[in-house]
């Protein structure tokens, strides 16, 4: 069944967003938030985003969760993430676009496993970490505006943020050590990401993993609380949701984008998983 490229989750790309910047960096793009914003369609980038925010309120919903937006803030946000928000006026803060390939020379420096930035991808700050992430934040925009523009010292910048941010991070992520004493749950997630619209058996991840769907589901129980199929179902779910409220993609196109050979069971899928039909999901503010 073909599907309309119009109708797909609207997806920004980083070009969209270089007018006025710096011609030296193809990959970064700085911008200062100052007063009232709003994005009231949910969307999507191909890039990634650091937000540091300084005097600020509003709400950030990302894949569909509201957070509020306060003073100090790190709020960060992952291609393919759908998100909107409605910022008050007197905001202040700053805003990092980076390029896939440029975040890859950096992803190093953030400590944990990137499920646990989705899942916690607002920050609180201590006034000492925001102190020295706006000064590189500050020192990166003034970088980009040389005209000998050193990517080398963007790049160590940008590692550095990601090394604060980490930091910071470490204080709220109540199973960080999860991701770092048992690796098979982080590739776990990883596989999943890659693969949940065509294969939703744990034993396709087990065998990946070089292990039985038993002593997967054990580990996954044992550390995240939730079977291995729950995991799955979880990733299924969210994407669901990402098609619903951002594509005009009909219910049955979305079944078959996500791997389901009928849309009936795509649907008593989805209202066992979260209480409501796809259509009245759709349909919801």
């Amino acid at each position: 069944m073909p599907i309309k490229k119009d109708q797909n989750i609207p997806l920004i790309g980083l070009q969209e967003f270089k007018k006025d910047q710096s011609r030296y960096n193809d990959q970064l793009l700085f911008n200062e938030l100052h007063g009232e914003r709003h994005i009231h369609k949910p969307h999507q980038h191909d890039f990634f985003i650091i937000v540091l925010f300084d005097q600020a309120k509003g709400v950030h919903n990302i894949d569909f969760i509201d957070y509020k937006i306060g003073n100090h803030q790190i709020h960060l946000l992952f291609p393919g993430q759908v998100h909107k928000w409605n910022i008050e006026p007197e905001t202040t803060g700053y805003q990092l676009m980076i390029g896939r390939d440029f975040f890859e020379s950096f992803s190093s420096s953030f400590r944990f496993s990137f499920a646990q930035y989705h899942n916690h991808p607002v920050i609180e700050l201590s006034q000492e970490s925001y102190n020295l992430l706006h000064y590189e934040f500050d020192a990166i925009k003034n970088e980009l505006e040389n005209e000998n523009c050193l990517q080398e010292l963007i790049s160590s910048r940008t590692g550095v943020i990601a090394s604060i941010i980490s930091k910071e991070a470490a204080k709220v992520f109540q199973s960080h050590d999860i991701y770092q004493t048992e690796l098979r749950i982080a590739k776990f997630e990883e596989l999943i990401d890659n693969h949940f619209k065509e294969e939703k058996l744990v034993s396709f991840y087990a065998a990946k993993l070089h292990i039985s769907a038993n002593y997967l589901n054990i580990l996954c129980k044992k550390h995240l609380k939730i079977s291995a199929t729950q995991l799955i179902q979880q990733r299924i779910v969210l994407e669901s949701k990402r098609h619903l409220k951002a594509t005009t993609l009909s219910i049955k196109e979305i079944a078959f984008e996500l791997g389901f050979v009928d849309h009936a069971y795509f649907s008593n899928f989805f209202k066992t998983q979260t209480g409501i039909t796809p259509t009245l999901f759709r349909e919801q503010l």
